[in-house]
């Protein structure tokens, strides 16, 4: 008996294998054991494709019966990558006929015939390239179109594809389009060296892609993949040669395209804060929270873990491209949305979408077309920044993930840029654009999280200060993120530049960004072995200091009021003995000869005015104590002894602090937005899917269309 239960599972698992090996191979069920598996009609006019004779001499209508089967892209993609050198040149034409007729069968009036046709070049796509990775961009362009057709080919290609993406044809169609172009765009790992994109350039999409952006129907079905192509195409030799999408992308001053751009990022960044406070209220809820209340900090990490959504790079990559290269699209920035719909009705959406996520995370399209969106309870309007901070204040929590630095590392360079710009600046502090944004705060032991309901509001510069401020608190460790903290540092400077030059008092609680950069020194120099043998400390130490000779030597112009002065000079005299330390230890490496003296010099240099306040005040204030008899003075005491003092302090005047280098992305960044495209294009070629409509979907829209 047990020797039958066993070869019966015996049988089946073989049966299972060889059924799972017989539908890749387009095999059809066996009638009878004794007969051979009957292969499919598409697959077996595959099999005269990959003949040496041409499949259209028996058969006249061979082409147009093809473009009316089911395509089978797992069989036909296998079967190009099986092909060997010399079997290439003998069946060269025949692929080259197959590609010509795909670009014709574009052109037909039967919706199912051009369906077929766009997932079969996506399978010739995918299959040549698959197979011939160490080929030039040449040799695969020869294989798949012959060399010297291919111009024609891909013009009528572009051609077609642009009049299905602009025309009133089925959305279904359109979804497709885009995804042949997404997979087209993304057969190479890196998209630099995928040669046919350079008929892409010459025969260009961008008004097709700027039109689905501009309309609110086609904006919510295919606003995303439109805007990652975009991103996607711009990035193609933008270093090497002159890329026409980034020269139209610079341009592009139309106000609905530029707000469809902001609506499709901002819905996608919303998906991803809403999947992460419906992961928090997971976790603060249930047994889990209080074990975790219970003792203490020891689930912190787990809990940050399971609390970690997948990053949207590809989204934050057209953020920063939009920003970056077109300056009107400041404005879409700071645009409020009482709600935050994509569509202005609710549409029933065809299910084109596949089940695998398109790039990272796009937003579900009932998100996208639902205008009955839940704000946050203390806004009653939102716009693309204040979601852009939250997004931000996320993934910059946890930068041990190499995803996660990298959304980081993007979120602080489109910071920069919106930090630079004078525009942006003056909405930033615009005291008549006040807002509650609720950033998300990385869980510590010492400090208990603030309740919502008491954040103020302010203006916006306020959220990007104290995203700096959490971010330089947070991340004091042992793998050390300097690029990030440099970054911070910079960003902080250039919004102190602004306020410098346009006397902006703002009312902010400047004491905790004092306190932070404080705290950042007194790190570098308990761990100044440790971090000198991965980075040069001095450098961010001197933008520290810098930061501080901004406020003493112009801090009268931009702080709120004269007391917020007096307590930058309590708060360096009270830390006072961070920054001798810091002075001792920049001394002792500038006075040595090492690869450091330099830098280390330049903070001693920097010192000079800090040192003035320390040296000059230290001695008041002991003075003060021992003659009133106090061991302790309180903070107003010592306020009190700064106020009457000022006037014999002397300080230099120091140059070229309200001066800093603007952004530049080449050739500082080029290296980390290759690999980080090359991620971007790896993950969307993963994800992208032809194969998700099945035919009676398809039949059943196409018969509704007029």
């Amino acid at each position: 008996m047990t020797w039958f239960v066993r070869s019966c599972k015996k049988s089946y698992n073989r049966d299972l294998v060889m059924s799972q090996v017989e539908k890749k191979a387009g095999l059809l069920r066996r009638t009878s054991s004794s007969k051979k598996p009957l292969k499919e009609k598409v697959v077996l006019m595959y099999d005269e494709i990959f003949a040496k004779e041409d499949p259209a001499k028996n058969n006249p209508r061979f082409w147009d019966e093809l473009f009316l089967m089911k395509v089978n892209l797992e069989y036909l993609e296998s079967k190009l990558e099986s092909v060997d050198g010399e079997e290439v040149q003998r069946i060269q034409d025949n692929i080259n006929s197959l590609f010509h007729h795909c670009v014709q069968a574009l052109g037909e009036e039967h919706q199912i015939k051009v369906v077929n046709a766009l997932q079969t070049l996506c399978a010739l796509f995918r299959g040549v390239h698959q197979k011939n990775k160490s080929a030039s961009g040449f040799d695969i362009i020869n294989m798949l179109m012959g060399f010297d057709k291919a111009e024609q080919r891909m013009k009528d290609l572009m051609e077609r594809l642009d009049s299905l993406l602009c025309g009133d044809g089925s959305e279904s169609l359109k979804s497709l389009c885009l995804k042949l172009l997404l997979c087209l765009v993304t057969v190479t790992d890196n998209i630099s060296q995928n040669t046919i994109l350079e008929y892409v350039m010459i025969n260009s999409i961008f008004e097709a892609i700027l039109q689905i952006l501009s309309e609110v129907s086609s904006r919510g079905q295919h606003g995303y993949d439109a805007v990652v192509l975009l991103a996607l195409l711009v990035n193609y030799r933008k270093y090497e040669s002159v890329n026409p999408y980034i020269v139209k992308l610079s341009i592009v001053d139309d106000e609905p395209t530029l707000d469809g751009m902001g609506m499709v990022v901002h819905q996608a960044l919303t998906e991803y804060n809403r999947q992460y406070k419906d992961k928090e209220e997971e976790n603060q809820g249930g047994f889990f929270s209080t074990l975790t209340s219970m003792v203490g900090s020891m689930f912190i990490a787990d809990a940050d873990e399971k609390l970690s959504v997948q990053t949207n790079e590809a989204i934050l990559l057209a953020l920063y491209e939009a920003v970056h290269l077109n300056r009107n699209f400041i404005t879409v920035l700071a645009q409020s949305h009482p709600e935050m719909d994509i569509a202005a009705t609710p549409i029933t959406p065809t299910p084109t979408t596949p089940t695998t996520p398109l790039g990272t995370t796009p937003p579900s399209l009932d998100m996208m077309n639902n205008p009955e969106l839940p704000l946050d309870p203390n806004l009653q309007t939102s716009n693309l920044l204040i979601t852009f901070l939250k997004y931000a204040s996320i993934v910059m929590q946890d930068t041990k993930d190499e995803h996660r630095l990298n959304s980081a590392r993007l979120c602080l360079i489109i910071l920069t840029c919106i930090a630079e710009d004078q525009y942006a600046d003056a909405f930033l502090h615009d005291d008549n654009m006040n807002f509650r944004v609720n950033l998300h705060r990385m869980p510590m032991r010492h400090r208990k999280k603030a309740a919502d309901k008491n954040i103020p509001s302010r203006p916006l510069v306020c959220a990007v200060l104290d995203l700096m401020v959490e971010f330089i608190v947070t991340h004091m460790m042992k793998e050390f993120p300097m690029d990030l903290y440099l970054r911070c540092v910079q960003i902080i400077h250039k919004l102190l530049c602004y306020q410098k030059k346009c006397r902006i008092r703002l009312h902010y609680t400047w004491r905790e960004l004092w306190s932070a950069l404080i705290n950042l020194l007194k790190f570098l120099l308990s761990n100044e072995t440790t971090l000198l043998a991965k980075h040069n400390i001095f450098y961010l130490a001197l933008l520290v200091v810098n930061l501080f000779n901004m406020f003493i030597t112009y801090g009268d112009t931009f702080l709120p009021t004269s007391n917020s002065y007096d307590e930058l000079y309590y708060e360096i005299v009270r830390m006072h003995q961070v920054l001798d330390n810091l002075y001792c230890m920049v001394l002792r490496v500038s006075t040595n000869t090492g690869q450091w003296k330099e830098a280390a010099s330049k903070v001693t240099h920097a010192l000079v005015n800090v040192r003035a306040i320390i040296n000059h005040f230290n001695p008041k204030i002991e003075s003060y104590a021992a003659v009133n008899h106090i061991s302790q003075l309180s903070e107003e005491q010592v306020l009190e002894v700064v106020r009457s003092n000022y006037d014999t302090l002397t300080l230099k005047l120091q140059d070229g602090l309200d001066q800093f280098e603007r952004y530049s992305e080449q050739p500082k960044e080029a290296a980390f937005f290759k690999e980080l495209v090359r991620s971007i294009s790896l993950n969307v070629r993963k994800n992208v899917s032809l194969n998700t409509l099945s035919q009676d979907v398809l039949l059943k829209e196409f018969s509704t269309i007029s």
